[in-house]
């Protein structure tokens, strides 16, 4: 049994005439335990939406799920009251955000917040709980917990906010950790630091990890599998090794052409994907990536969405025949 199984993830939201542009279309994901899944793709192509769908943390009124099932330790948490996924919130599942100093409040210490989590899921009083803050703080690399642990977030760079956020996060020694986009704030070292933190702290919990990333060199270095999401689809999913070594959609392909690379020549301008995402408004019913596509694509793919098909064991891709490298098997 899968720790973490979703299905058909459809998410929505209102704009202003009313109308529900779908911003993750019919999404499947699962994790198991240990297990590191890294979710790539552009800005805009749903990742975020997807992260917080599962913890239900999506803006009221205006994102709504359509459709589809969470489940979480084979129970769907669709279905769960707001105080039952309030107590899995912190506890079961922990969430490390893309800009730490929203994730903080301002107008309290850091002490203070991560007591709280203490104080929330472990029942503990306030001097347990502030005992169990100190350690978490040295656990991160915080230097002088004592200390900082009376600062304000505004008087902590990013890199210790981050290491907050991230203690915050851990702090219940949750069975997953979904961390969306944890470095893109930071340099490069701070970037390095945080990333090796992360690996260590899952490595001693055993926790599962949901990175969320548009850093395939991020991917490369610390997930099992990968799955390219575009449009608000998975249209690649596979083992690391295999999507880096043999990437079968023109999208995942452009993706890994952008990247540097160390060996062979030096060229003065990297590939890039020609083109936009377009808006909700406008994406195809079939292949979302035929817009930006250098190949031609017959009208039944723009409007007939591509099955997702195994070309390989365990490596599916959605299957556009102007996208996607298939054999004939995978068409019938």
């Amino acid at each position: 049994m899968n720790l973490l199984e979703v299905r058909g993830l459809k998410v929505a939201f209102e704009n202003e005439k009313g109308e529900d542009l779908v911003v993750v279309d019919g999404v499947d994901l699962s994790l198991e335990s240990g297990q590191t899944l890294g979710l790539v793709g552009e800005s805009g192509c749903g990742k975020s939406v997807s992260a917080l769908s599962l913890l239900r943390l999506l803006p009221h009124p205006a994102g709504k799920i359509l459709n589809g099932s969470i489940l979480w330790k084979n129970v769907d948490l669709l279905s769960m009251s707001s105080d039952q996924i309030r107590s899995i919130r912190g506890k079961e599942i922990g969430m490390i955000f893309q800009e730490p100093m929203n994730a903080l409040n301002p107008s309290h210490t850091i002490g203070r917040q991560v007591d709280e989590v203490f104080l929330t899921h472990r029942e503990m009083k306030q001097a347990e709980a502030r005992e169990h803050t100190l350690k978490m703080l040295q656990k991160v690399g915080i230097p002088e917990p004592n200390v900082r642990a009376n600062d304000y977030p505004h008087q902590l760079s990013g890199g210790m906010r981050q290491r907050i956020v991230i203690a915050m996060a851990l702090a219940c020694e949750p069975d997953l950790i979904i961390a969306d986009e944890p470095t893109t704030a930071l340099d490069v070292t701070i970037q390095a630091q945080v990333l090796q933190l992360m690996s260590e702290l899952q490595e001693q919990s055993a926790a599962s990890l949901l990175l969320i990333t548009h850093d395939l060199g991020v991917v490369a270095q610390t997930c099992d599998e990968v799955a390219v999401m575009y449009g608000g689809r998975i249209i690649e999913r596979a083992p690391v090794s295999k999507l880096f070594q043999s990437p079968k959609h023109a999208y995942t392909r452009g993706l890994l052409a952008s990247i540097p690379s160390l060996t062979g020549p030096v060229q003065a301008k990297l590939p890039v994907i020609q083109g936009m995402v377009p808006a909700l408004a406008d994406l195809n019913t079939g292949c979302r990536f035929a817009p930006r596509s250098t190949h031609h694509h017959e009208q039944e793919w723009l409007e007939v969405r591509p099955p997702f098909v195994e070309v390989e064991e365990n490596h599916w891709v959605e299957a556009c025949p102007a996208c996607a490298v298939l054999n004939k098997k995978d068409l019938s």
